[in-house]
């Protein structure tokens, strides 16, 4: 058994790995502020006073924003709010997990979603507020590197306007599709009409990233107005009674980016097994090693700290995007979709072409 010192140790490491690679290149504060906690061993052992699961970097500093309206200055103010306020930050880490819920997502999801038969019937796993399950009520605008006017599809009037470079030749959507039912399943859903939960998105967003926390809010609004069937409990046990509970006669599409990482090895073997043995079609926009029998189908071996995420279609890799949307690369086997206008025809023996 592993010592609390050693814990620690591997601890201060993930603090310095989250502030040289994942929050450098796109949150300077929080790079700066997640050093600082490697460097502080105080805070360090606060942090080993909770479960593992609730030590990670992203939930400390999202609790920091939340219950105190916006991120420490420095590593200085960070060390006082932690050790000023222990128990309303333990309660609030333990309470609450990392959701985050990006909206832009949905211009990669877009795509894929255009080109199956429709309407559809949609179903997010790990939906958080499902912020994600709106890409008929936002606007897009794709651009190439050789089109320079962009396609622009959606809703021209929506509070939510996305934007998303293309690479390679895969399929950009002519319309957003019809969407009839929207459903999901999380451990913990959370209401985009509560402010409170909405708050708390919102501390989720790095600083430096405003943008993102307005789009955060305009799709929270959306999807209060029009509230999806969001389930508590786990996917498992959960998903098999969604998708028979959704309308007949349409195509029902499971859907998740950003989730499965924080199920274990097991738990994802089994979804895999799950997913493909129901009559839904399935898109995953995951981390690149998240999903290994997705990512053993890609044409060559991603590189090394790969950052994109994968999105794959029924387990078949089409493109790398980036995590927080705006971005496809579409790989070779996201050609044959473009040549067929994005339409993608039924598969493993579904029969739930919908009525108009």
């Amino acid at each position: 058994m592993r010592s609390l010192d050693e814990e620690l140790t591997d601890l201060a490491d993930h603090y310095r790995w989250f502030a040289g690679v994942e929050a450098a290149p796109v949150s300077p504060r929080y790079a700066e502020l997640a050093a600082a906690v490697a460097r502080d061993d105080d805070v360090l052992a606060f942090l080993g006073t909770l479960p593992t699961p609730k030590r990670q970097a992203n939930l400390l500093l999202g609790a920091l924003q939340y219950l105190h309206g916006g991120p420490p200055r420095d590593g200085a103010e960070l060390h006082e709010r932690v050790l000023g306020d222990a128990d309303r930050l333990r309660a609030t880490m333990l309470a609450r997990a990392t959701q985050t819920n990006e909206a832009a997502r949905c211009a990669a999801l877009l795509p894929l979603l255009a080109g199956l038969p429709g309407p559809l019937a949609l179903i997010e796993v790990g939906a958080s507020a499902g912020l994600c399950l709106y890409p008929d009520r936002y606007g897009y605008e794709y651009h190439r590197d050789d089109d320079e006017g962009g396609v622009r599809v959606g809703s021209a009037s929506s509070p939510v306007q996305l934007s998303c470079e293309v690479t390679g030749r895969g399929p950009v959507p002519a319309a957003v599709p019809r969407v009839v039912r929207r459903a999901g399943i999380d451990l913990n859903p959370l209401d985009p009409a509560d402010p409170d939960d909405v708050a708390w998105l919102q501390a989720l967003v790095w600083p430096g990233m405003d943008a993102r926390r307005d789009r955060l809010t305009a799709a929270a609004a959306i999807a209060a107005r029009e509230p999806a069937s969001i389930v508590r409990g786990d996917l498992l046990a959960e998903l098999p009674g969604l998708v028979a509970a959704m309308p007949a006669d349409c195509t029902v599409v499971v859907v998740h980016t950003a989730v499965l990482a924080y199920l274990p090895a097991a738990a994802k073997e089994a979804f895999v097994e799950l997913v493909g043995g129901l009559p839904v079609r399935w898109v995953s926009q995951e981390g690149v090693g998240v999903l290994p029998a997705v990512a053993a189908r890609l044409p060559e071996a991603p590189a090394a700290g790969e950052r994109r995420f994968l999105l794959a279609l029924d387990g078949e890799p089409l493109a790398y995007t980036d995590p927080h949307g705006g971005r496809i690369d579409w790989l070779p086997a996201a050609a044959a979709l473009a040549r067929a206008g994005g339409r993608q025809a039924p598969s493993r023996g579904s029969s739930r072409a919908c009525e108009g």
